[in-house]
């Protein structure tokens, strides 16, 4: 089985922030996960380098266009690897294989019958990249602006229009045969609100700025950067060869995107797809914005959250446990430094790291570093083993939802119930009066504790990986077979050391 996971790709006009460190943890998370089920697994990220507000972007920092999103698509690759997320791809749009891609499906609309040139006037957005009907913007001191606050001004130029206006029931259809093709379920009934409102021509290109894909056989226009941008998903699996291995095994793909991209990704996009003979995504998930101590962010105010100086100060790990365990995925969250010291406090030191490194300290100074399989089990320990299986089916139950939050939980809830037993069970005083079960009491743990941290894996890798060196298991091997049976071989345990360590 194959899996197809993509952030949108991040516009090249600032620098990076937590909310593309948001959406790139959670598709490497979903990605991580998934390999863990024996899938073959494709995981693109990239930068979206055309449109008006890079050309502007440019000018004003006196640099062409090309050397300006070069220096910017850089902290965007390195961002992903600094956040240790394993992709497949690092696409840009200004790459030849991106362009020859673009324009090819630009062709294909318009073989299809599905472009037309005409002429548009409207409300046009700049830092949006897209047009809005007056009902919906509002008046800000005798100027319209959009519900994100961003300016508008009115555009009247020749363009292309793509028929959107024919996919209203072709799209409205399709959702409605696949209701979990949109998530949350509240973005899609916002989606299917929408196009059941009424879908109108799309104008895909502009002739009042010059930074971005040519229209094939009219250089005058460039492509409405979102039909150039939504393209990247193709290009990088080989399009516009649809017959190619690596299209045939991964399209179509998940889209993870932040709620104020939702309309590009569940309209325009898939009526694009599907006017080029191509299927639409698989799924769009939609989640939620950050503020900072219950304030919007924004550059303004000076509140933008740098994802490197959190992770300077807390740690990697602990960064991406709290933006995921914090908030249900899909919700807005609020970000506090005294929030991710409590949750980090609670959960990973407490919870998770003082039963790592009790047990392994434990094991080391009485068991001769050693722990032997056995099957003597008694009630008590069937039932931590049987609480095992459940937690491990209700994680995989809401991961297979991208309900993330939920997932981690019921790691967390397992953790608890062991650390009550280790408490009810207290193999220390076992050592005086009977071994033998201490070592059963020993064995269960040190079971839970392993596959806990393979759950944990995907969410905070770095740190899972040195339970699981500590424990002598390999990470290369590490997977979901088996999850349901005992470990079958002694375990043996190095150097215990704490991975935890309390944010005071």
């Amino acid at each position: 089985m194959s899996f197809y996971i993509t952030t949108p790709i991040y516009y090249t006009n600032d620098v990076p922030h937590i909310g593309h460190a948001y959406t790139t943890i959670a598709c490497d998370i979903l990605a991580r996960y998934n390999k863990l089920l024996g899938k073959e697994v494709y995981f693109l990220t990239g930068t979206d380098e055309h449109g008006q507000k890079v050309e502007k972007s440019a000018k004003d920092a006196n640099v062409n266009p090309k050397e300006f999103v070069d220096k910017l698509s850089i902290n965007f690759k390195k961002l992903v690897l600094d956040l240790d997320c394993e992709i497949d791809d690092f696409i840009r749009t200004t790459e030849p294989r991106h362009i020859k891609a673009a324009q090819f499906l630009w062709n294909k609309l318009l073989e299809n019958d599905q472009i037309y040139l005409s002429n548009y006037e409207g409300w046009y957005s700049i830092r949006d990249e897209a047009f809005y009907l007056e009902n919906e913007l509002t008046k800000v001191d005798g100027k319209f602006k959009t519900k994100s606050g961003s300016s508008v001004e009115w555009v009247k130029e020749e363009s292309y229009f793509f028929k959107l206006s024919k996919w209203e029931d072709k799209l409205i259809q399709f959702y409605e045969n696949n209701p979990d093709a949109i998530s949350p379920k509240t973005r899609y009934n916002e989606v299917l609100s929408f196009i059941k409102g009424g879908l109108k021509d799309l104008s895909i290109s502009r002739t009042t700025f010059e930074w971005g894909v040519k229209v094939p056989n009219n250089n005058k226009h460039v492509m409405y950067v979102w039909i150039d941008a939504l393209c990247n998903y193709l290009t990088s699996i080989g399009y516009p060869d649809i017959n190619n291995d690596k299209f045939i095994k991964f399209w179509p793909a998940i889209h993870i995107v932040g709620k104020d991209i939702l309309r590009f990704h569940a309209v325009f996009w898939p009526a694009f797809l599907m006017a080029a003979d191509i299927d639409p995504p698989k799924k769009i998930y939609a989640h939620g914005w950050w503020t900072n101590e219950g304030q919007k962010i924004s550059k303004s105010i000076g509140n933008v959250i740098d994802p490197y100086e959190i992770i300077n100060e807390f740690g990697l790990d602990q960064f991406r446990y709290f933006l995921f365990r914090e908030v249900p995925f899909g919700n807005d969250g609020d970000f506090s430094k005294k929030s991710i010291a409590n949750r980090v406090n609670a959960d990973l030191s407490n919870n998770f790291g003082n039963l790592v490194q009790r047990i392994s300290t434990f094991i080391v100074k009485n068991c001769n570093s050693s722990i032997n399989p056995t099957n003597n089990l008694n009630n008590d320990d069937k039932e931590l083993i049987k609480n095992l299986d459940k937690k491990f089916n209700d994680y995989k139950n809401y991961m297979n939802n991208q309900q993330i939050d939920k997932s981690i939980k019921s790691v967390m809830e397992l953790l608890s119930l062991t650390n009550v037993y280790v408490d009810e069970q207290a193999p220390w005083s076992l050592k005086k009066t009977d071994k033998e079960r201490m070592q059963v009491v020993l064995f269960v743990v040190v079971n839970i504790i392993i596959k806990s941290s393979i759950m944990l894996f995907p969410i905070i890798p770095k740190s899972t990986k040195k339970i699981l060196s500590m424990f002598n298991m390999d990470i290369n091997n590490i997977n979901f077979n088996k999850f349901d049976l005992l470990i079958s071989k002694n375990i043996i345990i190095d150097s215990p050391s704490p991975i935890f360590p309390r944010i005071l």
